[in-house]
């Protein structure tokens, strides 16, 4: 049974660090890399979206402690959770999808996206790039953190279940449930590119099927 995606997570607060760093091959490397990859500068402006509790925060702002980010994530609890656990730094939480909100133009010296993205159709990552490339200052970037289908046939069987599931449950196409459906590595550098990213390089392969990807505005 499908569960719809805020719910989702807010239903496995309780242990979801854990469970990240423990049950994903390599998170306790990639999670400190990526927060190694995003900008040093004091005062750095950050976009996260899909930021859950912010575990890659928690390795940043170690190492940047006056970063200013703005967090998106559709999950309430995760939200006060972050809130929370971050206390006293700058951060804006902001509850919703990072494809409807506004994200402003030229705002931020990077983004960054951890195990969130790969939920999406090639066709609607498109436009969501294209709006975070916006939102980035020049000479900006995107970071992302996930893990990918190992094969094209891989990708297209899982968005063959999901389109069954949704069918079999009455759920709408533009609804937000939970089910993964990661594209290639290969296919989400095309939909980078195709978004206008000037650069998109594959930095790090991890354990298992996660891959880091930075894209440069």
């Amino acid at each position: 049974m499908l569960e719809q995606m805020g719910e989702f997570f807010d239903r496995r607060l309780e242990g979801y660090e854990e469970h990240q760093l423990t049950a994903i091959a390599g998170a306790a490397q990639f999670y400190p890399y990526t927060a190694d990859c995003l900008p040093a500068g004091e005062g750095a402006q950050l976009l996260d979206p899909g930021c859950g509790t912010g575990l890659e925060l928690n390795y940043y702002f170690a190492r940047n402690p006056s970063a200013q980010i703005t967090c998106i994530d559709l999950a309430p609890g995760m939200l006060a959770a972050l809130r929370e656990k971050f206390a006293g730094r700058a951060i804006t939480a902001v509850q919703g999808s990072y494809f409807e909100l506004p994200l402003g133009e030229a705002r931020y010296d990077a983004a960054v996206s951890v195990e969130s993205l790969h939920h999406f159709t090639m066709e609607k990552k498109i436009p969501l790039y294209q709006k975070l490339a916006r939102a980035l200052k020049d000479g900006g970037y995107l970071i992302l953190t996930d893990y990918f289908a190992p094969s094209e046939q891989e990708e297209a069987r899982l968005f063959a279940e999901l389109a069954r599931l949704r069918a079999e449950q009455g759920i709408a196409d533009d609804a937000f449930y939970h089910f993964d459906t990661p594209l290639t590595v290969e296919h989400e550098m095309q939909a980078l590119e195709l978004a206008g990213f000037s650069s998109v390089e594959l930095l790090r392969r991890w354990e298992g099927d996660t891959r880091t990807i930075r894209a440069w505005k």
